[in-house]
């Protein structure tokens, strides 16, 4: 089964849109997505494909997840967050955490952290997404934050505010974006609450956070929290 689901993406390989998509995921020496190699489908046809390997065992996933071929992660995840969403076992939030610092580009990180694990902790102890928010690994630092999706669908906003108090002032352009869009996402189901984070930290904030976080403001809040 692994042999044909490779077999498949193999067969869909688009070389020039493979090599706009190796710059377009920063794959260059140094920096975040370096090594990362492209087959150059589209993330739709992706997910079709992967619906037809949806009984591939976690062995198998694995070997995808080894893969240096970004489609062949990116797959291995919509699988992975398949067996989770119809089985709800820990077992798979175990396997996803084990292979953290493979879910290693922000398109990887923002199709499964969410789903798997902070559906996973929606009623249960959030400490391992503080461990993740204190690593030194990014795509690590990014699931902590991202993964808090599932607890604004849920309007609990408080580990997502916790979170993006512990990456303020990370260096990565990656954790800006992340951080903002989360907390965009509280703002749009209780800018109160946003807002009393922005009035604390805004100063402070890195400008592309800033941005991200009040995108949905109008434009005269916009001005107010953008001036320092």
């Amino acid at each position: 089964m692994l042999k044909n689901l490779i077999s498949d993406l193999k067969k869909l390989e688009d070389k020039k849109q493979a090599q706009l998509l190796q710059g377009f995921f920063k794959t260059g020496k140094g920096q975040y997505g370096e090594g990362d190699i492209f087959l150059g489908i589209k993330v739709p046809v992706q997910r079709k494909v992967a619906r037809n390997y949806n009984d591939l065992s976690l062995k198998d996933i694995q070997t995808l997840l080894n893969s240096k071929i970004h489609e062949h992660r990116l797959c291995a995840l919509f699988i992975l967050t398949h067996k989770y969403e119809k089985t709800k076992k820990k077992e798979i939030v175990d396997f996803y955490l084990k292979n953290a610092k493979k879910v290693n580009n922000w398109d990887l990180v923002d199709s499964s952290a969410h789903k798997i694990l902070g559906d996973y902790l929606l009623d249960k102890d959030k400490k391992i997404l503080y461990q993740l928010a204190n690593s030194n690994n990014l795509w690590e630092k990014r699931i902590s934050i991202i993964s808090t999706a599932a607890f604004i669908n849920k309007n609990q906003f408080e580990d997502t505010l916790k979170i993006s108090e512990i990456l303020l002032n990370d260096s990565h352009d990656l954790i800006h974006k992340a951080v903002g869009w989360m907390l965009r996402e509280v703002g749009k189901r209780d800018q109160a609450v946003e807002e009393k984070f922005l009035n604390k930290y805004h100063k402070i904030m890195p400008r592309t956070m800033l941005r991200y976080s009040i995108e949905k403001f109008d434009d005269k809040k916009r001005k107010f929290y953008m001036r320092k």
